[in-house]
């Protein structure tokens, strides 16, 4: 069994991070955490990515039990949970910044800003720290 939960049918390291985190939907949330701040429900929905209800609710159901994120209830509205990214969900910060580097150098319409591209390629490091540092893992 792989940390997701499912069993895992080859040992390909490839194969295992898809597993964990490797759909569309998980990868967008890990953006919206990472990169905009967004820590619930509500503000995954309101992403502008149109993503469907039942499918977010499963995406962050599956990164809780993959151990990328972790839930709690928000302090000032008990009903409210709140996501926030494990140390093991922070060390996908490398993986997302080369998304985001790999389809600003493919795609002409990628929206990565220009500075975000410019500190990835002369100042990784230093990105990644300040990314790391500016999200709270609670």
């Amino acid at each position: 069994m792989t940390s997701t939960g499912k069993k895992h049918i080859s040992r390909c390291a490839i194969a295992f991070a898809l597993d964990a985190f490797g759909d569309r939907w998980s990868l967008l949330v890990i953006r919206d955490l990472l990169l905009r701040g967004n820590k619930t429900y509500g503000e995954f929905l309101d992403s502008g990515e149109g993503i469907a209800t039942n499918v977010l609710a499963d995406r962050l159901k599956n990164l809780e039990t993959a151990g990328i994120i972790k839930k709690s209830k928000d302090s000032n509205n008990r009903r409210k949970n709140i996501y926030e990214l494990t140390e093991k969900g922070l060390d996908l910060t490398p993986v997302i910044l080369e998304i985001i580097r790999w389809s600003a150098h493919y795609d002409p319409q990628t929206s990565a800003a220009r500075e975000t591209l410019q500190r990835i390629e002369n100042d990784r490091d230093g990105l990644i720290e300040d990314l790391r540092s500016g999200v709270s893992t609670g």
